[in-house]
């Protein structure tokens, strides 16, 4: 749902009844993670998808009788059949889909919701899986407080949200889980949105500028940094969460770093370089990249080993930066990059997909995955 509610918010600024769509559960190679999102107005707007496209018909017609009765649905699609006949995913897998109706008061806390999400706040919302009835819902913040919604109770400890999603909300994390009662007559949705990772992106350069904008379209908040004033600017960087005037590696110094934070040094200038890049290998960040040519990036590993680098801390350093796919403009650096980003931050092959064998969707690489002479995998 994170991925729709910019889009959302003129409908929820006019409390525009829609019918909000979730994948709850997926099976084997789902085209869409649980908790992809669509939703459908009164007006017959779509934002959204579940599918990729497979399925997106039928379920306007299913978010159309939502609509029409206030009452929440459940449905199940699974793959098409050989002659492709009726409702399916024609490229595999099997989709649950919860659809329930958005208005009047669950309208106010969505837009609560998305202010929380944009200030970087975490917060959970609650909705309970019962179809053939109005939806009951509510906002877990970082508070624990429960905001509006009439399912107030979900909140004690006795309750199918357990303590799960406390501890979630405490560390930062994003997900979807369904909670279910001990008796199993009872099943709730969490999901729980944490602030989304850093990216931080040292040198105002226009590689920069490209990677800046393509960081912030996958999802990461981005802070540019630079020690230079008249490039270091908002006006330059508009899609960064911030641009800092600093040298980088006092900036890093303070600034917060997780394992989900990445850092790409794009200054290649060796007084801004080995000191960052020092603090930057004993961190705690996913990714730590450096831009520049083989012969600085060998006059480089020279200067962090005589600092006192570690062979272990020098293994953690992709430079040359990035992917080997013919980059050459700003722009395709900043693609290259972001897909190396990827590959390491969830530790997957890079590989084409048609060189591989098991799911391509998946969280983390499968144990028998491996290289097919067969080329057969294809994307939905």
């Amino acid at each position: 749902m994170r991925d729709i509610l910019g889009d959302l918010a003129p409908w929820l600024l006019e409390r525009e009844p829609f019918a909000l769509a979730t994948v709850v559960r997926t099976w084997q190679s789902s085209p869409r993670p649980a908790g992809a999102a669509m939703a459908v107005s009164a007006s017959g707007q779509v934002i959204g998808s579940v599918s990729g496209g497979c399925i997106e018909g039928a379920l306007y017609e299913l978010a159309n009788e939502v609509l029409a009765d206030g009452c929440a649905r459940s449905e199940t699609y699974r793959v098409a059949d050989d002659d492709a006949i009726g409702v399916g995913l024609t490229c595999g897998g099997t989709i649950e889909v919860f659809v329930r109706l958005i208005d009047g008061g669950a309208c106010e806390s969505l837009a609560k919701v998305s202010r929380l999400i944009t200030a970087g706040e975490p917060v959970a919302v609650l909705t309970e899986l019962s179809a053939g009835a109005p939806t009951r819902y509510a906002v877990l913040g970082s508070d624990f407080t429960v905001d509006s919604g009439s399912l107030a109770d979900t909140q004690s400890d006795g309750s199918p949200l357990g303590p799960s999603v406390r501890a979630q909300l405490q560390r930062g994390e994003s997900g979807l889980d369904i909670h279910t009662s001990d008796d199993s007559e009872r099943s709730i949705m969490a999901e729980v949105f944490g602030p989304p990772p850093r990216m931080y992106v040292f040198g105002a350069i226009d590689f920069a500028s490209a990677l800046c904008h393509l960081g912030s379209f996958a999802g990461y908040a981005v802070t540019v940094v630079d020690a230079r004033a008249v490039f270091a600017t908002p006006a330059r960087f508009p899609e960064a969460v911030d641009v800092v005037v600093a040298w980088p590696h006092t900036f890093l110094e303070s600034a917060p770093v997780d394992e989900r934070t990445v850092i790409a040094v794009l200054t290649h200038d060796e007084k801004f370089d080995i000191p960052l890049l020092e603090r930057a290998l004993r961190s705690r960040a996913a990714y730590v990249g450096a831009l520049g040519s083989r012969s600085t990036h060998r006059r480089r590993i020279e200067l962090l080993r005589e600092s006192g680098v570690s062979p272990t801390e020098l293994e953690r350093l992709h430079s040359p930066i990035g992917l080997d796919i013919g980059a050459s403009t700003p722009a395709e650096t900043a693609v290259s990059i972001v897909a190396e980003i990827l590959k390491v931050s969830r530790r997957t092959t890079g590989l084409e997909l048609r060189d591989l064998t098991g799911p391509i969707h998946r969280d983390t690489p499968s144990e028998n995955e491996t290289r097919s002479s067969t080329r057969s995998a294809v994307r939905c």
